[in-house]
């Protein structure tokens, strides 16, 4: 992490920064341009599972479970999971235009990031998650941000251009569909949302709300995601 002080952000100041800005803004949008049945609460479906991927993932419980104790602090907010599940397959577009899945980045270890430019949140956590690629990104681990504003690609552009971001790919759903199916599922119901995504595409662990993810808490939960690939 970076010492300047200015950069960083304490856990209060983004906690905050969810509670008001992310209600009062992210809210309005993802829940109301968003498919919510009822009285807005996400509908939780039931996802079909192969017998292959459910001991796949099994497999994975001894390395998320190795990881709680670690999900403190900064990023007390990430809820590892138990049990490990397969991630939803999702397909989204890189920046030319080209359809991308998960799929295409397996043997990585995943942070994905859901953003908006309208996402004040996003705005004061997308730094954090820039240095956090660039201090740990390998062939073995990547922040993968995949932007859901409709639209054309300049507002997102434009928006990681102002806040000197220029180290993460550039990946969105104008459609919202990554979005809505995730939230459909309950594992997302805000922006930003984060989901930790092991080498083999099992869930790991999925955060609603910003962290400070270039912080030391940050820095070693994603240090031990990266020791457990290699022993993979």
């Amino acid at each position: 992490m970076s010492s300047n002080k200015s950069r960083q952000i304490s856990t209060s100041v983004l906690v905050a920064i969810a509670m008001v800005l992310g209600a009062a803004v992210g809210a309005w949008w993802v829940y109301g341009k968003g498919r919510v049945a009822g009285n807005g609460e996400a509908t939780q479906t039931v996802q079909t599972e192969t017998s292959e991927d459910v001991s796949r993932c099994e497999l994975a419980q001894d390395e998320a479970d190795a990881l709680k104790p670690l999900a403190k602090g900064e990023i007390a907010a990430m809820a590892i999971q138990d049990p490990v599940r397969d991630m939803p397959a999702l397909r989204f577009k890189a920046a030319d235009g080209h359809d991308v899945e998960l799929d295409d980045f397996a043997g990585k270890a995943l942070l994905v990031n859901f953003w908006a430019t309208w996402c004040a949140p996003c705005r004061a956590e997308m730094p954090a998650l820039a240095e956090l690629q660039r201090n740990l990104g390998s062939e073995t681990f990547m922040v993968l941000p995949i932007n859901i504003d409709t639209g054309e690609l300049d507002k997102p552009k434009a928006f990681l251009d102002e806040i000197g971001v220029s180290n993460l790919g550039l990946y969105h759903d104008e459609t919202m569909g990554v979005f809505n199916k995730l939230k459909n599922e309950g594992l997302a119901y805000g922006l930003p949302a984060t989901m930790l995504v092991d080498t083999q595409g099992c869930l790991i662990g999925v955060m609603n709300g910003p962290a400070e993810w270039a912080g030391g808490d940050g820095t070693k939960l994603i240090e031990e995601v990266i020791r457990q690939a290699k022993g993979a």
